[in-house]
């Protein structure tokens, strides 16, 4: 009997041995550091989805000094999760991306300003100092200021930026009127610190028709031409987007998920839990697929930079339903 159950262990150990071997291998790069703006990945990895599609993925967080299109662009990475500006931008510079998915279907950046500035409207923009995130996250921003008419280069007609870091502090120590935040995190970072949200105005770019698409799945478009990498993509996705509807039915957990993946011990179970419900606000509606009117509001937006529009063209190809129709069609 210990020789057949020797030899039954040896057999299924042999079964997971080739199961593993011959999953296919994907590499995803994340756009910030590992929180629940990208739970979705980690529940379909944790509850097993991606094993169960045939995959094998390894997920890479980010860092203020990782930027994914390089990093795809070198080969790092097979799909990589970007904001529709930089992926754009990046697009029209020579790093030829494309949207697969569309994970997110709103936006939740905002301009967070003090009350005590003045500000309580676009208009009380002017002379002010206003913080504001680089490395393709200004690109949103600068479109708005030009849809105002405000230029970017200070004055008392104009707005003075500051190059914030990925922090609150230039708001909390008074360097600038307003910062940029979004709704999940930097927005609670700064009610957290001590300021109370009735002594704050909020500007989203949602509500002021500036709003860009965030977080979607992007790849090269040379291997969209080969049937096997759109293959492995759908399955990709359609594991993503079960992780992502776990997530916004169970957000604690989901929040506990994302805990056991951040190797720094930096993040907290409240801070995630909250994320994860601002989170599940802005994935809510979505199937994965790209609305073609998000994409031309975001190409539009980008357009109307004024003198140094985001983009000097409207792209071709920039964006394709074949590998989300196939997910969905499995």
């Amino acid at each position: 009997m210990k020789r057949l159950l020797s030899t039954a262990a040896v057999l299924a150990l042999g079964v997971t041995a080739l199961t593993a071997e011959a999953a296919d291998k994907v590499t995803l790069q994340l756009k910030w550091v590992t929180q629940a703006q990208f739970a979705g990945y980690y529940v379909a990895q944790e509850q097993g989805y991606y094993e169960a599609a045939g995959l094998d993925v390894t997920i890479n967080p980010g860092g203020p000094d990782v930027a994914p299109p390089q990093i795809i662009a070198g080969g790092a990475a097979d799909v990589i999760i970007d904001w529709m500006p930089s992926a754009l931008a990046s697009r029209e510079k020579g790093v030829p991306l494309v949207n697969i998915a569309q994970p997110f279907k709103q936006s939740g950046m905002m301009l967070t300003c003090r009350k005590d500035s003045g500000i309580k409207s676009p208009a009380d923009f002017k002379g002010k100092t206003l913080g504001v995130w680089f490395f393709g996250n200004e690109y949103p921003f600068l479109s708005w200021m030009a849809k105002l008419g405000l230029s970017t280069q200070g004055g008392a007609d104009g707005v003075t930026v500051l190059k914030q870091g990925f922090n609150v502090d230039p708001i909390l120590q008074k360097q600038a009127a307003c910062v940029s935040t979004m709704t999940y995190n930097e927005y609670w970072q700064i009610i957290d610190a001590g300021i109370p949200a009735d002594e704050l105005t909020v500007f989203k770019y949602q509500d002021q028709k500036v709003a860009t698409m965030e977080d979607g799945l992007y790849v090269l478009e040379k291997n969209l031409d080969d049937p096997a990498f759109v293959d492995k993509m759908a399955r990709f996705v359609k594991a993503s987007m079960k992780g992502w509807a776990w997530a916004r039915d169970n957000q604690e957990e989901a929040a506990e998920i994302v805990l056991e993946n951040d190797s720094t011990g930096a993040q907290t179970k409240k801070h995630q839990v909250r994320m994860m419900g601002e989170i599940n606000k802005l994935t809510a509606g979505s199937d994965g697929k790209l609305d073609p009117a998000d994409y031309e509001r975001t190409v539009q937006t980008l357009l109307s930079g004024g003198s140094s529009p985001v983009i000097s063209k409207e792209p071709v190809g920039a964006w394709t339903h074949k590998v989300i129709d196939k997910a969905m069609a499995m």
